[in-house]
Parts: C-alpha cells; structure tokens; sequence
C-alpha cells in the first residue's frame, strides 16, 4: 500500500505541475486566445505573458490575426445565354473580432468559400459569355460587397475577390476563337481601309498645295509680266511725248512747216503705191477723181511742182498707167470702183492722173471704199458711219516692207 500511495501521489503531482505549467501561456503578436472557464467564454488573450486558473480556465480557439489566402473550388455556372462556364477563384480575408469567428459561425472559412461561389453564380447568370470575360472586375466587386455584409457577424474582413479562370466548353472555346479570328481580321480590313483612306486625303492635300503653289507662281508671272508691259507703256509714252515735243519744238522754228509738209508729203506718195496692189483694199478720205484738189487740200504743190516732190522723195514710185476711177456718185460722200494697174519699177518723169470716167471694171478684186472728207477733216481718221478698215500710209500695205 505505501507504494501504491506513492505512485498514486507521484500521477496526481505530475497533473498538477503540468496543469500549472499549461496555466501559464506567452501569446504572440497577430494572434488571440479565446479562453472558457467551465465552458463558458470568460476572456481573448492578447499578445504577451498570461496566467490562466489551473483546472478551471481552457484555452478553447485560437485565431492568427494575419490576411489569408483561400481558395475558392471550381464550379460550374451558367450564363444568360446557356451556356456552362466554370469558374474558380481565390478569396483574401483576415480575423477582425477573434470572439465573433469562434461563436459567430461554425468555420468562417468554409461559409465564406460557400458564400463566395454562390454569389459568383448568381452574378455570371446575369451575364452573356462574351461579357462574362468583360465583367471580371464587377464579379470581383459584388463578391466583395456580398461577403462584407456578413462580415462583422462572423467577425471577419473580406479584402478582395479574384475570379482565377473561367473555363468553357471545348465546342465553345473553338467557336470563340473563330469569332477573335473573324474580328481580328475585320480590324485589320478597316486598318487597311482606313491608311489608304489617309493616303489618299494626303495625296489629295499634296495635289492641292501644288497647284496652289502654281497658281502663286502663274498668278507673280503675271504681275510681274503686267509690270513689264507697264513700264514698257511708259517708256514708250515718254519716248513718244518727247519725240513730240522735238516736233513741237521743230516746227515752231523757221522753215519747220515747210520741212513738216515735205515729209508727209513723202509718207503719203510712199503710201498710194500700194493702191497698184491687187490685193489692196483701202478706204481713203480723199476723192481721186480731182487730184489737184487732193494736193491742195493736203497743202501740196500740183502739176509740175508734184515731180520735184517725188524727185526730192525718192521713194514715191509714180503710176505709169492712168488710174481709172468709175463715180456712181458726186464726191466727198461718194464711194468709188477703182481698178489698179501694175505699178512700174522705172521712175517716170511725172505722175499722170486720169479723170475721165473709165467703164466698168473688169478685174475688181475687192471694191476701193474712197470717201471724201472736209477740208477739216484729218486725212488719217476713217469717217464715221463708213468701213473702218484703214491702211495707213507708210505701214500696213502689201509690197512696201
């Protein structure tokens, strides 16, 4: 019996000191006892040295503080469209009240996973299959929301919500890479489409700065050209006004008129050779038929004094064969039928003018409109109401270039 007291002393001894020692607990940081005595809650343990009552005080749960990670098992869902998809994903979530997850719910964890997947099927269904790849983030988000109202009941925090993968069907998967295929090649159409569109609206720009360049260019030619024939217009004004001023000024000394009606005199005898030309055709505001008349309304000198002029010209050619003018009329207003004659290349010793009405012409290539003018009238101007095609004296006429 002693020994068996002994032993019986030595068992209820080593219960005692290991009960003693498991009284005394060092907690660590980020962790929480939860402590029962008798079976009921009685405090949380934070980090640090603690003593609980032997036999009476029992550590019941204890609980890491820090986020965790956990999966979430594949599952089947489908989409608006009927079509089954599944979806996997992973949940972060860490212990806020150590109390409320140990008597709040049965293992948080597995309701949090359950709750997890549930609400991921019930927002995919809402979903076509192209926009459930779309929506992840709004999956992630209504996962989140759903998860944080129960949250403090079980006293833990959802953080986030990750859809992992969504897998589909085989026949789906092909047909969806179709779909990207057909889609890719669209865009790459309109890409096309689009760069020679832009080709084009550039190559059109191009054009029409070119030619806007041209027109600039065409337009300074011209400017610059008018500028020329302006400055050329004005020299030659000035030439001619002080050409004129030296005949102004010639004339108006001794013996300048005399020179004056000598050198028209000249011009206008040069002039009427052309008269012998076939093809001539010219109106004169003189009338041929008075000669004499014409010489002295030109301030001339008639008969003999006629050949000294030519003489002193010698240029004038005279007509050796009688000009026959036929009159339907009496002159100055009358219009005459001439009919040339060969001019000849000999000078004579006087120019002979012939009168006398000749018959009617035989070789009239084109009709001589001779009108005659005032003896006020300016022998170069054509008369107004009759043929303005005049032929001046010294240029213009046939055979005297």
């Amino acid at each position: 019996m002693t020994g068996f007291n002994i032993l019986v002393w030595l068992i209820l001894f080593l219960i005692t000191a290991v009960r003693l020692v498991g009284s005394i607990r060092m907690v660590p940081n980020r962790r929480e006892y939860i402590v029962e005595r008798l079976g009921k809650y009685q405090q949380t343990l934070g980090p640090g040295f603690h003593v609980l009552v032997p036999f009476v005080d029992r550590v019941r749960f204890i609980h890491d503080l820090r986020e965790e990670s956990m999966e979430v098992p594949p599952q089947e869902c489908f989409t608006a469209d009927n079509v089954k998809v599944e979806v996997d994903g992973v949940i972060y979530i860490s212990i806020t009240d150590a109390k409320a997850a140990s008597y709040g719910v049965t293992n948080y964890r597995r309701a949090a996973v359950s709750l997890a997947q549930t609400t991921t099927r019930s927002v995919i269904g809402t979903l076509d299959l192209d926009r459930t790849f779309e929506e992840r983030d709004a999956i992630n988000a209504r996962v989140v929301a759903v998860l944080s109202e129960v949250g403090p009941s079980w006293g833990i925090r959802v953080h986030r919500y990750e859809v992992k993968n969504i897998m589909t069907p085989p026949t789906i998967r092909e047909s969806m890479e179709r779909q990207m295929a057909a889609e890719r090649e669209r865009r790459a159409v309109i890409a096309r489409s689009e760069g020679e569109k832009q080709s084009r609206i550039n190559d059109s720009e191009g054009r029409r700065t070119e030619r806007i360049n041209q027109a600039e260019g065409e337009k300074q030619r011209r400017i610059n050209e008018a500028d020329g024939r302006a400055a050329e217009v004005r020299s030659l004004a000035e030439a001619t006004a002080h050409s004129i001023r030296q005949v102004a000024g010639a004339v108006s000394r001794p013996g300048g008129t005399d020179a004056m009606r000598l050198d028209l005199s000249q011009r206008w005898l040069t002039g009427l050779r052309g008269l012998a030309m076939q093809e001539a055709r010219v109106v004169l505001p003189m009338d041929l038929s008075n000669p004499a008349a014409v010489l002295d309304r030109l301030g001339l000198p008639s008969g003999d004094n006629a050949q000294l002029v030519a003489a002193s010209a010698g240029r004038a050619r005279p007509v050796s064969t009688p000009l026959s003018v036929s009159s339907s009329a009496p002159p100055p207003a009358s219009t005459f039928q001439a009919t040339p004659t060969p001019v000849a290349s000999a000078p004579a010793p006087a120019p002979t003018w012939s009168a006398a009405p000749a018959p009617a012409p035989t070789y009239p290539p084109a009709p001589v409109h001779i009108a005659a003018p005032s003896p006020t009238d300016d022998p170069y101007r054509p008369v107004p109401g009759r043929s303005t095609e005049l032929l001046q004296p010294v240029r213009g006429i046939p055979g005297q270039e």
